[in-house]
């Protein structure tokens, strides 16, 4: 359910409530999910070292979910797979409904789709198999600017790495680029 909930999770969930909601998925760890501002993320997984779910919290509150490409649950909008698929499909899929006036599609400066509306962003993640997508929701108090990774909520870790094909560019930070991050590091 956009803007309410993942799965079984449910935006504004505390952490002890996100874990009981996860029956057979472990914590696996905590990280400062962002340079900027206090984000707890948080890794659950199915096996060790093998996170599918990741969850970050302000204030002690679930307020944003991003599923893995390779071990993460199935994400479904409108029944349609978002999560490990080819990214030309699910961006056709989404240019599809814009096209309908079903959504409103939005591209942020590092070319990843998302709908404002929904509180989604589709990213990708490198698989052995090439890239797949990697969706992102945040909930209500986030939805209105998420696709606009300068002003989102989302953690900064969930934009760090591989970019949106075509956007002319692999990956951002560019290999060797000086960032203003201080002594943070992304913790993937």
């Amino acid at each position: 359910m956009p803007l309410e909930s993942v799965g079984p999770l449910c935006f504004g969930m505390r952490l002890s409530e996100v874990a009981a909601a996860l029956p057979g998925m472990t914590e696996l760890r905590r990280f400062r999910a962002s340079p900027w501002w206090e984000t707890l993320g948080v890794e659950f997984g199915t096996g060790l070292e093998e996170p599918a779910v990741y969850t970050y919290f302000i204030d002690g509150r679930l307020f944003c979910v991003a599923v893995d490409a390779v071990r993460g649950p199935q994400v479904l909008l409108w029944g349609r797979e978002l999560t490990a698929c080819v990214p030309d499909d699910v961006e056709q899929f989404l240019g599809h409904a814009h096209d309908c006036g079903v959504v409103s599609v939005s591209y942020g400066p590092r070319g990843n789709p998302g709908v404002n509306g929904l509180g989604l962003v589709v990213r990708v993640q490198e698989t052995v198999r090439g890239l797949a997508t990697r969706p992102v929701m945040v909930g209500p108090a986030g939805a209105d600017r998420c696709t606009d990774d300068s002003e989102s909520v989302i953690p900064e870790c969930e934009w760090v790495g591989r970019l949106w094909p075509y956007c002319g560019t692999e990956s951002w930070p560019s290999p060797g680029e000086k960032t203003n991050w201080g002594d943070w590091e992304p913790p993937f």
